[in-house]
C-alpha cells in the first residue's frame, strides 16, 4: 500500500474507531497520563501497520487485534515495574467487594476490575463489550468460539457478581 492510501486508511478508522480506542484503551490503563500515552501508541501502530494490511480479515477485526496487541506489549511492560498487579479470574472472583458503593462508584470499580484482568482475558471482555461476536473475537485473539465464549461467560459472571455486591442488594 502507498503511502498516501495508508494515510487514507489510518484516517477513516481513526474517525471510525476512535472512540472505541478510546474505552478499549481505558480498559487497559487507569493513569490518565499513561492512557494517553498508550492512546498515542495505539495510533502509531495501526498507522504502521497499515502498510501491510491485505484484507486478510475485516479492518474491525485488523483494527482490535493491533490495538489488542499493542495494549497488551503496553500492560507487559507497565506489569515489570509493578509485580502484583494483575489477576486471574480465580483471584478477581475471591475479592472482596465493598457493599456501600453507589452507582458511579460501583462502574469505576467495573472499570479497575476490568482493568486488573490478565490481559487476554481484558482483551476478550473488552472486544465483548465492543460488540464483537465470539468468532470475530476468536479471530481476533486465535481462540475457539467456543472458549470465547466460554470466557466470555465466566468473565461476566465474575464481574455481575462483583458490581452486585458493589451496589449492595438495599437499592
Amino acid at each position: 500500500m502507498n503511502l498516501s492510501g495508508q494515510d487514507d486508511l489510518y484516517q477513516r478508522v481513526a474517525e471510525e474507531y476512535g472512540a472505541a480506542l478510546g474505552r478499549l484503551v481505558r480498559g487497559y490503563e487507569a493513569d490518565p497520563d499513561k492512557r494517553r500515552d498508550l492512546l498515542q501508541e495505539v495510533h502509531l501502530a495501526l498507522w504502521r501497520s497499515f502498510a501491510g494490511f491485505q484484507s486478510q480479515c475485516s479492518l474491525r477485526t485488523w483494527v482490535y487485534r493491533v490495538a489488542h496487541n499493542t495494549a497488551i506489549t503496553w500492560v507487559t511492560r507497565q506489569k515489570r515495574g509493578r509485580p502484583q498487579m494483575l489477576v486471574s479470574l480465580e483471584e478477581l472472583d475471591a475479592m472482596p467487594v465493598p457493599h456501600d458503593a453507589d452507582r458511579r462508584m460501583a462502574l469505576d470499580q467495573l472499570t479497575q476490575l476490568v482493568q486488573r484482568l490478565e490481559p487476554r482475558d481484558k482483551e476478550v471482555i473488552l472486544a465483548y463489550l465492543e460488540g464483537l461476536d465470539a468468532a470475530a473475537i476468536g479471530e481476533l485473539t486465535g481462540l475457539s468460539a467456543r472458549n470465547v465464549a466460554t470466557k466470555v461467560h465466566r468473565i461476566k459472571n465474575v464481574l455481575a457478581r462483583s458490581f452486585q455486591e458493589g451496589m449492595g442488594h438495599g437499592e
